[in-house]
């Protein structure tokens, strides 16, 4: 059955340079393998309680929501220019969810449950995706 993670904080970040969600499990498992995936950025959540108790990463692909990973861990790294930022460890695991439209915006946002797609189903998310346009048609008439 299909969850949306009402209860918990998430949050909502750009995927850059990704054309589909095949585009990011292929960069993940080119660059960390079968280990867990980390995506690091600049500000580190305030609200970092709330993001670990649950939440997820939830990632908008070309103007769209289509997949999120669970957030494991927060962790400091620094790096080469001496700045210290924030490393998301997420669950290797990508799931696709609906597709929810979104606006470019920069950086990441809390993104609460309340608002995030629901997962698909198993069976649906290995079926062949339908085209990103027609994704976001669907879902801006409320048939996502």
């Amino acid at each position: 059955m299909p969850e949306n993670h009402t209860g918990a904080l998430h949050i909502l970040k750009l995927c850059v340079g990704a054309e589909s969600v095949e585009d990011l499990i292929n960069w993940q498992k080119a660059h960390f393998g079968a280990g867990s995936a980390v995506h690091v950025t600049r500000m580190w959540p305030k609200r970092a309680d709330e993001v670990l108790a649950g939440g997820s990463l939830y990632w908008v692909i070309k103007g769209v929501i289509l997949a999120r990973q669970q957030i494991l861990d927060l962790q400091p790294v620094t790096g080469a220019d001496g700045v210290t930022r924030c490393a998301f460890v997420l669950d290797k695991n990508v799931i696709r969810t609906e597709a929810a439209p979104r606006r470019p915006f920069q950086g990441w946002r809390y993104f609460p449950g309340t608002d995030a797609p629901r997962d698909l189903r198993t069976s649906t998310a290995r079926e062949e995706p339908l085209p990103r346009e027609l994704q976001t048609m669907l879902s801006e008439i409320g048939l996502r």
